[in-house]
């Protein structure tokens, strides 16, 4: 195989080194791959001198994941291809096979448009695309606030966002990757393919060689969890690989599951009076029972997320001083929390809900006049955009503040917790946020019990405070039953997590795993495991 063009590391490569975790690291060289037989021959050259590799796609990810821990660098953002199409008659299925470096937009805009370069398709594809433009519209349900994400980490990451709470994160829709280890040996993984036995998994390569290997024994968290490997009785190899990122191997292609279009949508954002209200909101819609306000009948939303008065008060501001913010809806004063919810079913029972809807916030403390209604295309994205303001609007914030302290970051928690424990890890944060005295946004998916708690510190000496609660929060949501780490990944920012899930036993488990495929501890070293 002829190896692709490797280059030394010079200035001009510094944003490599770095990525939204606003860390960075080091590295000699770096290689741009454009096809799967460059990957397995620069993973081949760098097995053979025991050159670690990192692999990175994007780069839109907060854990650290794709920063450089010296070696070699492998970014994947020429692998920009969508290869293929399929449609399987007996489940009126289609998939989508896409390179590693596409991006969650260019899938979206190919959903929606049945368009891009079919060159090298194959008859079987350009038939399967036809019906696709012929059938009722699909859609990629996953939907990471990123649209700038590749697809190939979002798989290693098993990436989710607010349509999470309705149709789950990645792993629901990948059908099968391949795979090329760390010695250069490539490999197909697929839905209804291989199974562990038990906790037993045995593999066999085209080589002829035989993998063995005793999966991890401990049990994840039943709550929203990326921590670590996802295990259980009898699970398919496919779904070792979705979430490992990219420390068994180098994902190269993906088979995306299309789901049908919802034919309407409607959004609603709920302006309450508290955040004791906003939690009983979120548990009646929800289903459960609450004293004194009825359940939400029938289907629920698809997405479920809250916003408290840091984040509303943040939106003011930039709204105020910021153009890129005009287009803010005004946020009254008055108001202390938000949820937002969106329905999908047909428009009669969409109506339904939303009656049963206003119903609830009324009688949790709110107010259906102030409410905002989205029912049109146009309003849709005026919530979208209130949506993904806020993670945009906490950002800048630290941006400035690091060009007078540049050792301080956004502490961002990603913890989510089961059911029962909401009410509980909520007052949590608010108690020892007001006894800290540090300025905080707690915004995400309350709906998986799970919202991001965004501590902005002023100084040095908060950062270090914050991070101190940050790792107290770990121990607490970990005893609920919960995760420290539900969807950004553990990366290298986060892997003493891993010990307070699953302990040593259970860190030293993975770490047999991580030498099944990867004897020399080559790929995306430092990311879960100490070097």
């Amino acid at each position: 195989m002829k190896l692709p063009t490797i280059e030394r590391i010079s200035d001009r490569h510094a944003d490599l080194l770095r990525d939204e975790s606003r860390t960075s690291g080091t590295a000699a060289t770096v290689c741009f791959p454009a096809c799967e037989e460059d990957v397995c021959a620069v993973l081949a050259d760098m097995h053979g001198s025991s050159t670690p590799v990192t692999v990175q796609g994007a780069r839109t990810g907060i854990a650290g994941g794709a920063v450089p821990n010296g070696g070699h660098l492998m970014n994947l953002s020429r692998m920009r291809r969508i290869a293929g199409c399929r449609f399987d008659g007996g489940s009126a299925t289609f998939f989508l096979t896409v390179e590693p470096g596409v991006l969650l937009s260019q899938v979206t805009d190919f959903v929606s448009t049945c368009t891009t370069d079919t060159t090298e398709w194959s008859p079987d594809s350009l038939e399967s695309l036809e019906l696709l433009r012929n059938s009722e519209p699909r859609h990629f349900a996953v939907d990471p606030t990123e649209t700038s994400a590749s697809i190939g980490g979002m798989a290693a990451c098993n990436a989710s966002g607010a349509h999470s709470f309705g149709f789950g994160p990645m792993r629901r829709h990948v059908n099968a990757l391949r795979v090329v280890l760390a010695d250069g040996t490539p490999l197909i993984v697929r839905r209804g393919g291989l199974r562990a036995s038990g906790r037993t998994l045995r593999l066999k390569l085209d080589d002829g060689r035989n993998l063995f290997c005793a999966l991890p024994s401990y049990a994840m968290p039943s709550s929203k969890n990326v921590a670590g490997y996802f295990v259980q009785d009898n699970m398919e190899l496919l779904d070792l690989f979705i979430g490992a990122e990219g420390t068994l191997g180098v994902i190269t292609e993906i088979e995306l599951r299309l789901a049908p279009r919802p034919q309407h949508s409607i959004g609603i954002v709920a302006f309450l009076p508290s955040e004791d209200a906003a939690v009983n909101l979120v548990r009646a819609v929800r289903g459960e029972d609450v004293p004194r306000i009825d359940s939400l009948p029938g289907e629920g939303p698809v997405a479920l997320e809250y916003f408290d008065r840091g984040a509303l008060d943040l939106l003011r501001q930039q709204k105020a001083t910021n153009p890129a913010f005009s287009e803010l809806p005004d946020i009254p004063s008055s108001h202390e929390a938000a949820v937002f919810m969106e329905f999908t079913d047909d428009e009669e029972a969409m109506m339904e809900s939303i009656a049963a809807v206003t119903g609830i916030i009324a009688a949790v403390g709110g107010s259906e006049d102030s409410a905002w209604l989205a029912d049109s295309d146009r309003e849709r994205k005026r919530l979208t955009f209130f949506r993904h303001a806020v993670p945009e609007a906490v950002n800048l914030t630290i941006d400035q503040r690091r060009k007078e302290l540049p050792t301080i970051t956004k502490l961002g928690t990603d913890m989510s917790v089961p059911d029962l424990q909401l009410k509980r890890v909520m007052t949590m944060y608010r108690r020892d946020l007001a006894e800290s005295g540090l300025e905080s946004v707690i915004f995400g998916h309350i709906g998986n019990n799970h919202v991001h708690v965004n501590i902005l510190p002023r100084s040095v000496e908060e950062f270090a405070r914050g991070k101190q609660l940050y790792n107290r929060w770990a121990e607490q949501v970990v005893a609920m039953g919960g995760s420290p780490a539900a969807e950004h990944g553990v990366g290298k920012m986060k892997r003493h997590f891993l010990k307070l899930l699953y302990g040593e036993e259970g860190v030293s488990q993975m770490r047999l795993v991580k030498e099944l495929f990867d004897p020399g501890h080559l790929l995306n070293r430092g990311n879960w495991f100490e070097q």
